[in-house]
């Protein structure tokens, strides 16, 4: 298959499959390309990124600085989210560029690193995977303008777990906490999560960028229920795993598991 650069590659099952998560995850890193497309090794995963960019189905831009490292990200490219059919295609930045402090990059790498782990991470007994993965372009509804970072429904053994994602770094008020928490309880209660969903509940899980941040949403949920919310943060998740006792409810200490 001929790239828009003159380049030729013959496509994979592996390339289709990443291109495919890439229209879901947005924007990797080549950790994240091990991972979803099952990559062996190192000098393997770089050449293949490499051909990719080449071929006109990837972009390659950089985010860090010269001085603190920097770190080459991948995107979709208009001809690979064509091939894929990718609802959400390529980010807007300039191709080979370098980027600091990019927020946008910041938080969807981190909600990737969600969908990875529940999608690709080992869980701890058989029977549990993902089902569904949604994301959002809009709110849910008219009356309910929540936004979500993800949607999972998650298969466990005979049970089917529901879970709404919200990753948050910090770059909002908390003020904005009490409308998510009181569109998430409008969503649980009126009806309109059963009608979209077809399912009869969910959770809500939050995942901070540190300690602090948590404790802050925590506390500020914690004045309007003790239900529904379930909470960790980057950290203690990529140390321990999606599936440890790593999730706290909006008042206590005790950790849980979420099976």
């Amino acid at each position: 298959m001929a790239g828009n650069k003159g380049r030729r590659i013959v496509l994979q099952d592996r390339d289709r499959h990443l291109l495919s998560e890439l229209g879901v995850m947005r924007i990797i890193d080549r950790e994240m390309t091990k991972l979803a497309a099952g990559f062996g090794s190192t000098t393997q995963v770089n050449t293949r990124l490499l051909e990719l960019t080449r071929s006109g189905f990837l972009r390659r831009f950089f985010v860090g600085s010269v001085g603190a490292g920097r770190k080459a990200v991948y995107t979709l490219s208009p001809k690979g989210a064509e091939l894929v059919q990718a609802k959400f295609g390529g980010i807007h930045r300039g191709a080979g560029r370098l980027v600091v402090s990019d927020a946008f990059v910041e938080h969807q790498m981190a909600i990737n690193q969600i969908y990875l782990a529940i999608k690709y991470r080992p869980a701890p007994r058989p029977g549990v995977h993902l089902n569904r993965w949604l994301t959002f372009r809009q709110s849910i509804s008219d009356g309910i303008k929540l936004t979500p970072d993800g949607y999972a429904e998650v298969q466990t053994g005979e049970a089917l777990r529901p879970m709404f994602l919200e990753v948050d770094l910090g770059t909002e008020a908390l003020s904005e906490w009490l409308k998510k928490t009181a569109y998430y309880l409008q969503l649980a209660v009126s009806g309109e999560f059963q009608r979209r969903f077809r399912q009869p509940q969910f959770r809500v899980l939050v995942v901070a960028g540190s300690h602090r941040r948590l404790a802050n949403i925590r506390s500020t949920i914690a004045k309007s229920t003790d239900k529904v919310f379930w909470f960790s943060t980057l950290s203690i998740i990529n140390r321990d795993g999606f599936w440890s006792p790593v999730w706290l409810r909006p008042s206590g200490d005790q950790r849980h598991s979420l099976l």
